[in-house]
């Protein structure tokens, strides 16, 4: 089972509009079709399409729409889940994409029966703040869930848009996940959590799950531009747009894969003063 993580687009009502100088709906849609032909190509096509967070940056109704028509556009697509990140409005997300795309928070299965997979998506949003929040109701939710697929031998991935804990970045870390701590206290408890996933970082970043070793904890680049690295870019390349694939075995093992591609060639950074 393969999924492709691509995250913080930052998109626009205006399809035209720049974000932090850059034109986010032509920068993700090049993101798109570069992930998928670089899959094709290694004979690895995703089985889902993961979104993590941050989708409207303006968090308008003709954002989320640009987002909705431009899935929609490819019939090929593999099935997508979102997540909704700091830049968002979930009123309107949910209005704009509640029917075609599975919204945070939620199960989505990936296959049936002893040794597949369940990706729990988690909404971390906190209306007017920056910084996310699970709160204790979806904690309660989540570790029900992970009970549940101990019952059933099934394996989990948690996505997530705010990071769990620091990534050694001062900034970043003071707009992390609040209650950080208790999901990762809850998730060392359950081995049957196999690796989490976030957004909001604009960067690769790795790390490991506490609890039993070798459960990944790894962030996304975004589509539309990178934040100054905290870890070296395993590909040497962490100026570029970029995403991540993540391959999930019947043993509960993941493998992943950091995407880059360059810009398009059409578009130039802005020359800085």
């Amino acid at each position: 089972m393969r999924i492709l993580q691509l995250s913080d687009p930052h998109l626009l009502a205006d399809p035209a509009g720049l974000c932090r100088g850059r034109p986010p709906l032509e920068l993700f849609q090049h993101a798109l079709t570069s992930a998928l032909q670089q899959l094709a190509e290694a004979g690895t096509p995703p089985d889902q399409l993961l979104l993590s967070g941050d989708l409207c940056h303006d968090e308008t109704w003709g954002g989320y729409a640009r987002l909705r028509d431009l899935l929609a556009a490819d019939p090929a697509l593999p099935p997508v889940a979102a997540l909704p990140g700091n830049h968002e409005h979930l009123l309107r997300l949910r209005a704009a994409l509640g029917r075609e795309v599975l919204l945070a928070p939620a199960r989505c299965c990936l296959g049936q029966g002893p040794g597949s997979w369940r990706l729990l998506l988690l909404d971390s949003h906190c209306p007017g703040q920056v910084g996310g929040r699970l709160g204790s109701a979806q904690l309660a939710w989540l570790e029900r869930e992970l009970v549940a697929a101990e019952r059933q031998g099934v394996w989990v991935l948690l996505a997530v848009h705010h990071p769990p804990g620091p990534i050694g970045d001062a900034l970043l870390d003071s707009i992390a996940l609040a209650d950080g701590d208790a999901l990762l206290a809850l998730v060392a408890e359950r081995p049957v959590a196999r690796g989490l996933v976030f957004g909001h970082v604009h960067q690769h970043w790795q790390g490991w799950l506490p609890g039993p070793a070798g459960r990944p904890l790894l962030g996304c680049p975004s589509t539309l531009c990178p934040f100054p690295a905290v870890q070296p870019c395993p590909l040497g390349r962490a100026d570029d747009p970029g995403g991540r694939l993540l391959e999930l075995g019947e043993t509960g093992e993941i493998r992943h894969r950091l995407l880059r591609w360059d810009l398009p060639r059409v578009f130039s950074l802005p020359t800085l003063p």
